[in-house]
């Protein structure tokens, strides 16, 4: 075959590698409102990942129902948050503290801006990159936590992700 008739293929960048790995270790998370995975990775090596679920050992949302709480906020507006689960960045960490895994200079990747939580977690471990496929709703705290971090942030699309019933 012609190497010039051949439809060219494309290698994906490291950056659409790691998300696409993301994006299948979320296929593991136990929570329908937000199935996601987080790959931690530098130097082109994953060091870990993680997916949103229960703390091991105790009920999965997709098993025993969403654990809701709701959250008045200062300007009164109020949401619902599901307090089973871990989220996927939580969960990389710690596998990283478990396993003995330094993530010092390392990239996150995750399907959207992690919460103020997970930002200020990541920000502590010296992650100095952060990776999402989408925008959070609520994640213009996170990325002011960033901003002064002096941590990158980055997205692949210009899209917000919005949950139901907030």
């Amino acid at each position: 075959m012609d190497k010039t008739s051949a439809k060219k293929y494309h290698r994906p960048t490291w950056d659409e590698y790691f998300m696409e790995i993301a994006n299948t270790v979320s296929k593991r998370a136990t929570c329908d409102r937000g199935r996601s995975g987080c790959v931690i990775a530098r130097g082109r090596q994953i060091l870990v990942t993680g997916y949103v679920g229960s703390p091991t050992g105790l009920p999965h949302c997709d098993d025993a129902g969403h654990q809701m709480k709701r959250l008045t906020h200062e300007d009164g507006k109020t949401t619902q948050h599901c307090m089973r689960t871990v989220h996927a960045e939580q969960n990389a960490v710690c596998q990283a503290a478990k396993l003995g895994i330094s993530i010092e200079n390392a990239t996150l990747y995750c399907r959207m801006t992690p919460c103020r939580t997970c930002a200020m977690l990541i920000i502590n471990c010296g992650i100095k990159r952060v990776v999402c496929e989408k925008k959070y709703h609520a994640g213009e705290e996170s990325e002011k936590l960033f901003a002064e971090a002096g941590i990158k942030i980055e997205y692949f699309l210009d899209e917000t992700i919005k949950y139901d019933k907030q």
